[in-house]
């Protein structure tokens, strides 16, 4: 039978399972990458296990989140994080050098191979022609030590894309335009595959793009053809020798069709506060804007940078606006003051930041109270730039420049198309890999940094058969990891879980951590109740880490997302599905409940029942647990299950 390109790659790595859409397989892993974010947790995690070096073809560890310097904490993160990758056969990216996805994409992606990230958007290397994947930490610490990484064989969705794109109309605005069509919940267990002849008229940083956002739809990842413009791009790269020719075979087989004429897709904005609320631009064309941020992961490539001077070049910023420029790496940064172009940009009137995540995970740059932050990152959750009342509107580099000049929101179609340039590929990138420090030869005699900020990971306990305790917070639908575990200056005490267990919902109730900590001290289960689509955004374990460690033992919800809901498992929770969903309605904050026979149920495969005490109701609900995740959580999490 003809195959897709997804599976294609996947039969190729494919170690347990059956390759048929639903079933648990396991694949092996060629590439890991951390950042200092969930970084510090997975290598806490992967010392724990014993291992004398990473077992992978090739681990890097990239710190780009928490760059700022804000007391002692992340300069000794950094530090650890250095000495981990010496001692351990990884390299390190050091801090300055890049975004981990930017900077990956460009030094070292290969077509056909596959990567596992401590990040979420690590599907942007799918851009290249990977099988890259985001999970929590403790994932990757598995993989570093040889493990196999196990997931549900996807179903395959074939968006075709035809034709060109007009001119102001970018690969931000495709993927906003898919968004658009599946939006942000009900793609668990999904890749999407791009072909197409319109593939041919995008370069590998647009179709890493289109691949970087596909996170926010919750699809396990999505992939492109390794084609001749993969070629050109390794080739500029300095990485000829990494081309591998990879495409779907003729009348390959996929799970549904989605057809999309480029030359029909108009300028899109994903308006607060979520990435699937989107509409074409000019439905609010006129809007005043007070904040626009170039950068991100999703949009600071050379192209995008250098179509945003030439926008800019001779034009000031407008006097109500404030313009931030974020260079996605070092190779970008150095191109561009070596064009000429960051001089337009900074005469402009644009601030110009390091090459780090920043203001797209809320450090620094917070707007204004109230404002109208318009953004070329992938992610605009309530919060999350560091204001609570502002408002995050996600648009192309095109649209944000515009709107950086006029300070409103300008749609692109409504101008001349001459002030769109025409940016060709580059042949040759300025290679410069001075901060990536390469793995010692010999790393006996290298000592281990640890600051007083770094602990050990926390340990769980064996699954009980029985629970009582209370519902410690109810949630709606749509909980991101954001709200679970706030980012921006919170991320500091990533490695001392004790300390950010204190700020776990601090945004939604900021008096759930004590309330948890009293019943888990009182010797009382903690229990979450929660809508639709838990779990959304971040792969940060944390967000399962944390609640563990306040004593959270099970989380009743409609559904899950899939990164999280694997998290949870690895820390020993039980992720618990209502059979019917109006039961949601019946539990409220505060009540009693009793769960009984748990070991007996998972191991009949049987549904739980959930006793209120409280309104003397019982409830059935369900899970969504291979049986090797079922041993996990009865070990108590997989690091338990790995030692034992």
């Amino acid at each position: 039978m003809p195959e897709n390109l997804t599976y294609k790659i996947l039969k190729a790595h494919l170690i347990e399972g059956e390759l048929k859409p639903g079933n648990e397989i396991a694949i092996k892993i060629d590439q890991t990458l951390t950042q200092d974010a969930t970084g510090t947790m997975a290598y806490l995690q992967f010392e724990s296990l014993g291992m004398d070096k990473v077992k992978t073809e090739l681990s890097v560890s990239y710190v780009d989140h928490n760059t700022l310097q804000q007391g002692f904490e992340n300069a000794d993160d950094h530090l650890y994080l250095q000495t981990i990758a010496q001692k351990y056969g990884i390299y390190f990216s050091r801090p300055g050098n890049g975004i981990c996805h930017q900077v990956h994409l460009e030094r070292f992606a290969a077509p056909g191979k596959t990567l596992l990230g401590s990040d979420s958007h690590t599907p942007t290397c799918g851009g290249l022609g990977m099988i890259a994947i985001g999970a929590g930490g403790l994932d990757v610490a598995s993989a570093m030590a040889g493990g196999a990484f196990y997931l549900v064989a996807p179903k395959v969705v074939n968006i075709i894309i035809k034709g060109d794109l007009r001119k102001g109309v970018s690969a931000k605005d495709v993927i906003l335009t898919v968004l658009s069509i599946i939006g942000t919940k009900g793609n668990v267990n999904t890749v999407l595959e791009y072909t197409g002849d319109g593939v041919m008229n995008l370069s590998v940083p647009e179709r890493a793009t289109i691949a970087n956002m596909g996170a926010e739809t919750g699809v396990t990842t999505s992939v492109f053809c390794s084609d001749i413009k993969t070629e050109k791009f390794l080739k500029a790269q300095g990485r000829a020798d990494k081309f591998v020719p990879l495409s779907p075979d003729k009348d390959a087989v996929y799970d549904s069709v989605i057809e999309i004429e480029l030359s029909s897709i108009c300028p899109m904005v994903a308006l607060p506060d979520s990435p699937g609320n989107v509409v074409p631009i000019k439905d609010i064309a006129g809007k005043k804007v007070d904040q626009v941020a170039i950068g991100s992961c999703t949009n600071s490539s050379l192209k995008d940078l250098k179509i945003v001077a030439a926008m800019l070049k001779d034009k000031k910023v407008h006097p109500g606006t404030s313009l931030i420029v974020a260079p996605g790496s070092k190779q970008v940064f150095s191109m561009i003051a070596r064009t000429g172009d960051l001089a337009v940009m900074i005469d402009s009137g644009a601030r110009i930041m390091e090459s780090a995540c920043g203001f797209c995970i809320g450090n620094g740059q917070a707007p204004k109270t109230g404002a109208v932050s318009v953004r070329t990152n992938n992610r605009n959750f309530k919060g999350r730039s560091g204001t609570e009342s502002a408002g995050i509107y996600l648009v192309s580099p095109e649209s944000a420049a515009l709107a950086a000049v006029y300070g409103e929101f300008i749609d692109p179609l409504s101008v001349e198309s001459s002030v769109f340039p025409d940016i060709k590929d580059e042949p040759n990138f300025l290679i410069d890999d001075g901060m990536i420090i390469a793995p010692e030869a010999s790393s006996k005699n290298i000592e281990i940094i640890r600051g007083p900020n770094i602990g050990n990971p926390p340990k769980n306990v064996t699954l009980s058969d029985r629970y009582n305790g209370n519902i410690a917070i109810k949630l709606g639908d749509k909980i991101t990891t954001d709200h679970i575990m706030p980012a921006g200056v919170r991320l500091k005490y990533r490695s001392n879980i004790e300390k950010y267990s204190e700020f776990v919902f601090e945004g939604v109730d900021p008096d759930f951590s004590s309330r948890a900590a009293a019943l888990r001290d009182n010797g009382k289960a903690v229990f979450i109740v929660a809508g639709e689509s838990y779990g959304q955004g971040s792969s940060r374990e944390h967000a399962a880490l944390c609640p563990m460690y306040l004593g959270v033992k099970a989380i009743i919800s409609r559904s899950f997302e899939r990164i999280h809901a694997a998290n949870l498992v690895n820390f020993g929770i039980l992720p618990l599905v209502f059979v019917d969903n109006l039961n949601y309605e019946s539990l409220e904050f505060g009540d009693e409940l009793v769960i009984n026979d748990i070991i007996l149920s998972l191991d009949n495969d049987s549904d739980l029942i959930i006793e209120n005490k409280t309104k003397m109701l019982k409830i059935p609900v369900t899970y969504h647990l291979t049986q090797r995740q079922k041993s996990i959580i009865k070990a108590g999490g997989l690091l338990n299950y790995i030692k034992k």
